[in-house]
């Protein structure tokens, strides 16, 4: 799949770039050409040596380098690419290309492209929660920038969260999936997953036991068929799929609001687990027990995410699809779900705990639609969402 394309790879400076040595590894594997761009800070972790060794190319470095400009511009370097990837990407390269600043030859290249970008951020976890990257993040995405990662876990300032670039091979993979000539591509997809967690106070929350597995299966098939997806997730606990753009959240009032900031989009798949109820006014203290007896919690209606897409007079989208977790008559309660929250389908299941489904490996889902109920076999959420995106290639081929 990555057979003579030109992959354009910047690496900024941070402890990750040293992965980018791998990442260069991986995709000459797999036939790519990889021209490395090296930032002064990347200098820091990974030497020019080294780079231009396993990309087997001259490593750019200078804005205002002469040699350079003779034998290739930057702004055609920045042109000849078919995929711009960052990695790492750190908070000052987010920072910069959300800004439109260009004062290095890294920061020039981004601007100047008319590429397709593809970013891995990478950074301490109080720099990827500063409400700053998240606006850039968000900003960045809305330009049609893809994200990869950042994971969660260990890194090297002794902290643990999300902040680690994601590995090379998932990198690899999302670079694949911008390459995928699908029945999809061109196509823009929502997808929300995972569970929401509602607050009572600063250490307990609200949810369910969803593990967010058929959301991120569902969004990973669709964009193995070619699909841009952007993945708007809760804190679930499998990891978001490779090569979609992922929007974290935790509440659902803020999932509503990052599902609002997504569209327009040609199709939504709706496959988050929503808490239906909030608590009102939620302690900014931890809760104690008390003398006086348990403490009494007012709970709110929380938004429907669903329906308020489902039933938007302007910028619906031409498809949406829902699911509807059930534990008893599973056809006549989707099927009044469908109706009233106002989606063109719905995938039921039972979730009963001896079913298993409920953080499990299988699924057995019935699509309703409006010519009727299908019933299909119980298989793995991989197959389950391979056939829903087989579907939704069909739908949109007509709309």
């Amino acid at each position: 799949m990555l057979a003579d394309k030109h992959i354009l790879l910047i690496i900024g400076g941070g402890i990750a770039a040293f992965k980018s040595l791998d990442l260069i590894r991986r995709l000459r594997e797999r036939g790519a050409q990889v021209t490395p761009v090296l930032t002064r800070a990347g200098e820091e972790f990974v030497t020019p040596l080294s780079v231009s060794a396993l990309a087997g190319k001259k490593v750019f470095r200078d804005l205002f380098d002469l040699g350079d400009e003779a034998e290739m511009g930057h702004i055609q370097l920045s042109r000849v690419a078919d995929l711009v990837v960052v990695a790492p990407a750190t908070a000052d390269l987010m920072a910069k290309m959300a800004q439109g600043l260009a004062n290095d030859l890294a920061s020039t290249l981004l601007l100047a492209t008319d590429t397709p970008v593809m970013i891995a951020p990478a950074m301490n976890v109080r720099m990827w929660d500063h409400p700053a990257t998240q606006r850039n993040l968000k900003t960045l995405q809305g330009d049609g920038i893809t994200v990869v990662g950042p994971n969660k876990g260990d890194m090297a300032c002794g902290e643990h969260g999300p902040g680690r670039m994601a590995e090379p091979m998932e990198i690899v993979a999302a670079i694949e999936a911008q390459f995928a000539a699908g029945p999809l591509r061109g196509k823009r997809i929502l997808v929300t997953s995972g569970p929401t967690h509602e607050p009572i106070d600063p250490v307990r929350y609200i949810a369910n036991r969803s593990s967010g597995a058929q959301g991120a299966a569902i969004g990973q098939a669709l964009a193995a068929l070619g699909a841009e997806v952007i993945f708007v997730t809760g804190p679930a606990d499998v990891p978001p799929p490779a090569g979609v753009a992922v929007v974290a959240v935790q509440t659902a009032q803020h999932m509503l609001e990052a599902v609002q900031s997504a569209l327009p989009v040609d199709a939504g798949i709706f496959a988050a687990a929503v808490a239906d109820w909030r608590v009102e006014g939620a302690s900014d203290r931890k809760l104690k027990k008390s003398k006086d007896g348990l403490p009494v919690l007012e709970f709110a209606e929380n938004p429907d995410i669903l329906k308020t897409v489902s039933r938007m007079e302007t910028g619906r989208p031409p498809l949406v699809v829902g699911f509807a977790a059930e534990t008893n008559d599973v056809l006549d309660h989707a099927t009044a779900k469908r109706e009233r929250k106002g989606c063109d389908w719905i995938l039921a299941n039972d979730v009963s705990p001896e079913t298993g489904i409920m953080g499990g490996s299988e699924n057995a889902v019935i699509l309703i639609t409006d010519e009727g109920a299908e019933d299909w076999p119980r298989m793995s959420k991989e197959a389950v969402a391979e056939a829903l995106a087989s579907r939704v290639a069909q739908a949109l081929e007509t709309k």
